[in-house]
């Protein structure tokens, strides 16, 4: 909204991503899609020992019933030891996220900020996480890599059960990664 009124804006995700900090831990590119357009939006995650008995769990962006899932997963498939961390996951620019695409983002976020480990500034990912560990293909694969493409993004880690990986866009470099332990090693690089 300008003095004007209604203003366009012709590009999105280069708005929700114009204040990010490449090197900041706990903070990933997710690609969703918002309807039939691919949105690319920054998810940052904060892991701090808790003060108290019973860690909190926040979640603004991304349903806590999500947040809660993937905090299991990262414990018991990962072995992350999350029991005595608050955990706050933001979406930023106030989005809400209800596409479980954006779950590799989520946790990747969190295990990043739990490690303080900082991730490449050049990446994005997407990715559902099952109960066993696993990701899950996303529908619009060619379509989000294309996004993440034109936004300036090298690589991107995507679910290796995808059907047809060998018919994506050029220009990104695809990570495929069958389990999320596979994701996050390639994503942290640990």
């Amino acid at each position: 909204m300008g003095e004007q009124g209604l203003v366009e804006v012709t590009n999105p995700s280069e708005a929700f991503l114009a204040e990010r900090l490449p090197d900041a831990t706990g903070s990933v590119i997710a690609v969703t899609m918002e309807g039939t357009r691919p949105l690319l939006v920054e998810i940052q995650a904060l892991a701090s020992t808790t003060s108290f008995g019973l860690p909190r769990r926040t979640a603004n962006g991304v349903d806590i019933g999500r947040l809660l899932l993937l905090v299991a997963v990262l414990n018991k498939r990962v072995g992350l030891r999350l029991f005595d961390q608050d955990l706050f996951v933001n979406v930023i620019g106030g989005l809400k996220i209800n596409e479980p695409a954006a779950d590799l983002a989520v946790a990747a976020a969190i295990a990043s900020s739990f490690q303080n480990v900082p991730l490449p500034g050049d990446l994005a990912v997407m990715g559902e996480v099952g109960l066993s560990g696993e990701l899950r293909t996303v529908s619009h694969l060619a379509r989000r890599l294309n996004e993440a493409a034109k936004l300036g993004f090298k690589r991107c880690v995507v679910p290796a059960t995808h059907r047809r990986l060998q018919d994506l866009p050029g220009g990104i470099e695809v990570i495929p990664a069958r389990t999320l332990p596979d994701a996050l090693k390639a994503i942290l690089g640990s």
